[in-house]
C-alpha cells in the first residue's frame, strides 16, 4: 500500500483531492479512560470540583473535531456537517468514549473522530487530576467508517 502523505522525493504533502467526489461519509472512533473507582463515583455524583466532567468533555471533544486540521499537519479542513460524543460508565473504574463525526466532502473524518475521542478523554483527566493523578488514557481506535473510494470499514478485532 501507498503512503500518500509523501510526494516523489520522499517529502511531506497534503493529499491533493480536488478531483475526488463529494460523497457522505462517517467515522466512528472508540477510546477509554481508567481510573480509580472513587474517582469515577465522584464524576457520577457530580462531585468534581471543576464540574460536570462528561458535559465539558463533550464539549471539548466537538470543539476538538472542528479543529483537527490545526493540529494535525496533513489533515484537510472540513465543514463538518455533524459531531456527537457519547460516554458508558463502566464500574468499578473506567469511561468508554464513543465518537461519531459526518461530512459531505471529498475527504474522510477519521482523523477527526479519534481526536474528538482523544481530546474527551484529556478533558476528563485534566478535570480529575486533583484526585486522581493514576488515570489511563487508552484504547483509542478507528472502529467503523463508510464513504469515499476506500469504502466501508468495520474494525475486526473489537477490542473493548
Amino acid at each position: 500500500m501507498e503512503l500518500t502523505h509523501f510526494d516523489e522525493e520522499g517529502r511531506a504533502r497534503m493529499v491533493d483531492v480536488s478531483d475526488k467526489a463529494e460523497t457522505t461519509r462517517v467515522a466512528t472512533a472508540r477510546g477509554k479512560v481508567e481510573m480509580q473507582p472513587e474517582t469515577l463515583e465522584r464524576i457520577r455524583l457530580g462531585q468534581i470540583a471543576k464540574g460536570d466532567v462528561l458535559a465539558v468533555a463533550q464539549v471539548a471533544g466537538i470543539m476538538a473535531a472542528k479543529q483537527t486540521s490545526n493540529v494535525i499537519p496533513m489533515c484537510h479542513p472540513l465543514a463538518i456537517t455533524g459531531a456527537k460524543l457519547s460516554f458508558e460508565i463502566v464500574p468499578p473504574g473506567t469511561i468508554e468514549i464513543e465518537g461519531i463525526v459526518k461530512v459531505t466532502g471529498k475527504t474522510g473524518v477519521e482523523m477527526e473522530a479519534l481526536t474528538a475521542v482523544s481530546v474527551a478523554a484529556l478533558t476528563i483527566y485534566d478535570m480529575c487530576k486533583a484526585i486522581d493523578k493514576t488515570m489511563v488514557i487508552g484504547d483509542i481506535r478507528l472502529m467503523e467508517k463508510t464513504g469515499g473510494k476506500s469504502g466501508h470499514f468495520i474494525r475486526e478485532d473489537h477490542i473493548s
